[in-house]
């Protein structure tokens, strides 16, 4: 048996205690202890401890420590039940110990992977570009189960997928830019699916993207590309063999033949 005999305040943590413990030269330092392990176990100067007391005492101020961690972790915004799991597995916490603080944590209604997937899409469609793919990627990166990532994202229904890429089209393709409209947009369609749209939201809003082309910006764009590949092919062609080369480039860049016949016939004199 052990008594302790002082019982001090921790200087950096008001909320610790150093429990001092008799020797046959007095006393000396035996463990310390959160204030809930104090209160709960009544601990004051001229309590007996056993010694399997003492071990209890140390593995319950151990579990609280750990616990206290996870609280501190889930303070910054809310986690998944495999992202507190790595943690503590991160911090070398005993995994027994993790066992009882997720059990814990779930009866309090800390950690709730439903609530969590629904909060996180919500998060990601007010914050970020990216589709419902990408964000079901990550909602089982995160350790959440597929039938609750999936459910979560009803809240992303092709509406709102739509309006998204909407506001993207209006800000990526830009008729000031050296490229053909179609170019822009076929490589704004890529980085859609890319960024996980669905196929079907994409089409639905590149529906009438066409109807919207800004003619006279094409038309800069053409001028700009046909003129590079002018200064390119120039200088080793000429007449047919030069229309040709000019009208392959600017096809590949995706002008029409149309807008491509109209700049080559002012340019070219064929032989």
């Amino acid at each position: 048996m052990r008594k302790i005999t002082r019982i001090t305040t921790q200087v950096k943590n008001k909320n610790r205690y150093n429990i001092f413990l008799n020797t046959a030269k007095g006393e000396e330092y035996g463990f310390s202890v959160d204030e809930a392990i104090l209160i709960e176990y009544r601990l004051r100067k001229g309590l007996e401890l056993e010694d399997s007391m003492i071990t209890t005492l140390v593995q319950k101020d151990t579990l609280h420590k750990s616990y206290t961690q996870a609280i501190n972790f889930l303070s910054y915004r809310m986690r998944s039940k495999k992202e507190i799991i790595d943690y503590l597995v991160k911090k070398e916490v005993d995994g027994e110990h993790i066992d009882q603080i997720i059990i814990k944590l779930t009866n309090e209604n800390l950690i709730d992977d439903e609530q969590f997937a629904n909060m996180f899409v919500l998060t990601r469609i007010n914050t970020s570009s990216k589709g419902p793919k990408l964000i079901k990627k990550e909602l089982m990166d995160k350790g959440v189960s597929q039938v609750i990532a999936e459910s979560a994202l009803e809240n992303y229904p092709i509406e709102i997928q739509y309006e998204k890429i909407k506001k993207l089209m209006s800000k990526k393709i830009n008729s000031s830019k050296k490229e053909s409209y179609k170019k822009q947009v076929q490589k704004l369609q890529t980085t859609l699916l890319q960024k996980g749209f669905a196929q079907a939201a994409i089409k639905e809003a590149f529906a009438d993207v066409y109807d919207e082309k800004d003619t006279d910006g094409e038309w800069d764009a053409l001028v700009y590309q046909g003129e590079k590949l002018l200064r390119k092919h120039e200088s080793k062609h000429e007449g047919y063999e030069l229309r040709k080369k000019v009208t392959e480039g600017l096809y590949r860049k995706g002008f029409s033949f149309e807008m491509i016949n109209k700049f080559l016939t002012d340019k070219i004199t064929e032989d």
